[in-house]
Protein backbone atom coordinates (compact mmCIF):
# COMPACT_ATOMS: atom_id res chain seq x y z
CA UNK A 1 0.00 0.00 0.00
CA UNK A 2 1.00 3.55 -0.78
CA UNK A 3 2.21 6.13 1.93
CA UNK A 4 0.45 9.17 1.61
CA UNK A 5 0.64 13.07 3.01
CA UNK A 6 -2.29 14.86 4.24
CA UNK A 7 -1.72 18.40 6.01
CA UNK A 8 1.66 17.41 6.71
CA UNK A 9 1.31 13.76 8.15
CA UNK A 10 2.80 10.95 6.60
CA UNK A 11 0.48 7.93 6.30
CA UNK A 12 1.32 4.24 5.95
CA UNK A 13 -2.39 2.77 5.56
CA UNK A 14 -6.24 3.93 5.05
CA UNK A 15 -7.09 2.63 8.42
CA UNK A 16 -4.71 5.08 10.41
CA UNK A 17 -6.02 7.73 8.37
CA UNK A 18 -9.51 7.10 9.20
CA UNK A 19 -8.53 6.32 13.20
CA UNK A 20 -6.71 9.64 12.71
CA UNK A 21 -9.75 11.50 12.07
CA UNK A 22 -12.40 9.88 14.10
CA UNK A 23 -10.28 7.50 16.65
CA UNK A 24 -9.15 8.69 20.44
CA UNK A 25 -10.63 8.28 23.56
CA UNK A 26 -13.43 11.63 23.35
CA UNK A 27 -14.45 11.97 19.41
CA UNK A 28 -15.94 8.63 18.82
CA UNK A 29 -18.24 9.11 22.00
CA UNK A 30 -19.06 12.45 21.22
CA UNK A 31 -19.73 10.86 17.46
CA UNK A 32 -21.78 8.66 19.18
CA UNK A 33 -23.97 11.07 20.96
CA UNK A 34 -25.07 12.99 18.34
CA UNK A 35 -25.68 10.04 15.92
CA UNK A 36 -29.77 10.89 16.40
CA UNK A 37 -30.08 14.14 18.29
CA UNK A 38 -29.14 17.82 18.38
CA UNK A 39 -26.61 18.35 21.46
CA UNK A 40 -25.50 21.92 23.63
CA UNK A 41 -21.92 21.76 24.93
CA UNK A 42 -23.22 21.75 27.98
CA UNK A 43 -25.30 18.25 27.88
CA UNK A 44 -22.02 16.53 25.70
CA UNK A 45 -20.26 17.72 28.78
CA UNK A 46 -22.61 16.08 31.40
CA UNK A 47 -23.32 13.36 29.18
CA UNK A 48 -19.26 12.21 28.82
CA UNK A 49 -17.77 11.36 32.04
CA UNK A 50 -14.37 12.53 33.09
CA UNK A 51 -13.87 14.63 29.55
CA UNK A 52 -12.46 17.85 30.55
CA UNK A 53 -13.46 21.41 29.36
CA UNK A 54 -10.04 21.97 27.24
CA UNK A 55 -10.63 18.31 25.91
CA UNK A 56 -14.39 18.52 24.83
CA UNK A 57 -13.81 21.91 23.32
CA UNK A 58 -10.39 20.55 20.99
CA UNK A 59 -12.37 17.29 19.80
CA UNK A 60 -15.36 19.48 18.75
CA UNK A 61 -13.34 21.87 17.30
CA UNK A 62 -11.28 18.88 15.26
CA UNK A 63 -14.45 17.07 14.23
CA UNK A 64 -16.17 20.33 12.71
CA UNK A 65 -12.83 20.98 10.64
CA UNK A 66 -13.27 17.78 9.22
CA UNK A 67 -16.52 18.08 8.98
CA UNK A 68 -18.18 15.56 11.05
CA UNK A 69 -20.30 17.23 12.76
CA UNK A 70 -21.82 20.94 12.32
CA UNK A 71 -21.62 24.07 14.81
CA UNK A 72 -24.51 26.07 15.00
CA UNK A 73 -24.32 29.47 16.54
CA UNK A 74 -27.50 31.53 17.31
CA UNK A 75 -27.00 35.08 18.70
CA UNK A 76 -28.97 35.16 21.84
CA UNK A 77 -28.23 36.52 25.06
CA UNK A 78 -26.65 34.01 26.75
CA UNK A 79 -25.32 32.51 23.58
CA UNK A 80 -26.43 29.53 22.74
CA UNK A 81 -24.71 26.87 20.33
CA UNK A 82 -25.64 23.59 19.38
CA UNK A 83 -23.70 20.74 17.32
CA UNK A 84 -25.29 18.17 15.32
CA UNK A 85 -24.14 15.40 12.90
CA UNK A 86 -23.20 16.41 9.37
CA UNK A 87 -24.16 13.68 6.45
CA UNK A 88 -20.43 12.81 6.46
CA UNK A 89 -20.35 11.64 10.26
CA UNK A 90 -23.47 10.41 9.80
CA UNK A 91 -21.03 7.99 7.26
CA UNK A 92 -19.15 6.89 9.71
CA UNK A 93 -21.83 5.66 12.71
CA UNK A 94 -21.62 2.04 10.85
CA UNK A 95 -18.10 2.43 11.44
CA UNK A 96 -18.41 3.10 15.36
CA UNK A 97 -21.15 0.79 16.21
CA UNK A 98 -19.09 -2.51 14.50
CA UNK A 99 -16.26 -1.72 16.74
CA UNK A 100 -18.09 -1.17 19.97
CA UNK A 101 -20.06 -4.44 19.00
CA UNK A 102 -16.57 -6.07 18.65
CA UNK A 103 -15.72 -4.44 21.83
CA UNK A 104 -18.55 -5.76 23.89
CA UNK A 105 -17.68 -9.06 22.53
CA UNK A 106 -13.62 -8.83 23.44
CA UNK A 107 -15.34 -7.93 26.83
CA UNK A 108 -17.61 -10.62 27.31
CA UNK A 109 -15.07 -12.97 26.15
CA UNK A 110 -12.56 -11.66 28.74
CA UNK A 111 -15.18 -12.67 31.13
CA UNK A 112 -15.45 -9.21 32.52
CA UNK A 113 -18.65 -7.86 33.81
CA UNK A 114 -20.21 -5.21 31.41
CA UNK A 115 -23.73 -4.00 31.12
Amino acid sequence: MPEFMYKNKLYYNPVEFAMDRIGGTWKIPILWRLKNKVMRYSELKRDISHITDKMLTTQLRELEAEGFIHREVYAVVPPKVEYSMTEKGKTCIPVIETIRNYGIYLIQEAGIEYD
